[in-house]
């Protein structure tokens, strides 16, 4: 990875700024998303994930606040720019608001009974997702919400990405997927899988982009051929 972070670093006050006026929106929206449904704060799988998603967020900005603020600079990109990212960006909102708001609904109506035992391994793996996430963050300071190339990037084939060449993504699908079963729902993993055909969309477009703008990505590809998950794809 290249010692490089940028031109210059950026204000870590106005970082802390951009960082709270994104973040605290964002974490009363998935608040309200589980609770509202749920008519009920007395919810404990509710706090529970509420919990661990806070002290979680907060250690990685922090760490990174403190390492390699122009990483986080660069996440608050939001404006795509290619239309297949747009889409998939577009089409996932109403995935994520199931995902978050059915488990109060499922909670409040008495649809599921997940075991405890399954709960737990739930939030062990939302654990394992968020821990890859800081992994593939570490390893690849370039690693922007907006799909692409930036000035100095260069392919990087150290730690996630000796495994498969999008570990960020495997990350985010692990996250979503189980999310349902931290928060006692069943049903909420059925839409919880439609995220996939849109990570594989998205993946299949970066990837057209950085075979042909990443010099070097084309041997990369041939190193390391899974994109998601090895031996499958």
């Amino acid at each position: 990875m290249s010692e490089d972070s940028g031109p210059a670093a950026p204000d870590r006050r106005r970082m802390v700024f951009l960082l709270l006026s994104r973040v605290v929106p964002g974490f009363i929206v998935v608040a309200a998303l589980i609770f509202l449904p749920a008519g009920s704060l007395a919810w404990v799988n509710g706090w529970v994930y509420i919990g661990a998603l806070s002290v979680l967020i907060a250690g990685a900005l922090s760490y990174f606040l403190a390492r390699d603020p122009a990483l986080l600079e660069r996440r608050m990109r939001m404006r795509e720019r290619r239309s297949t990212q747009k889409f998939c960006v577009a089409a996932s909102y109403p995935v994520i608001v199931a995902v978050f708001a059915l488990p109060g609904l499922d909670h409040r109506f008495g649809w599921s009974r997940v075991p405890a035992a399954v709960v737990i391994v739930g939030l062990a793996a939302v654990l394992a997702g968020y821990a890859l996430f800081f992994a593939v963050m570490r390893a690849n300071s370039y690693a922007s919400r907006v799909i692409e190339i930036q000035e100095g990037q260069r392919v990087i084939d150290t730690g996630p990405y000796a495994m498969v060449r999008h570990p960020l993504y495997v990350s985010s699908l692990v996250i979503y997927l189980v999310s349902p079963l931290v928060l006692g729902s069943w049903w909420a993993v059925i839409p919880a899988l439609a995220y996939l055909p849109l990570l594989v969309a998205r993946i299949r477009d970066e990837e057209a982009l950085l075979r042909r703008d990443l010099p070097g990505y084309l041997d990369y590809c041939d190193r390391v051929k899974w994109r998601l998950l090895p031996g499958v794809w």
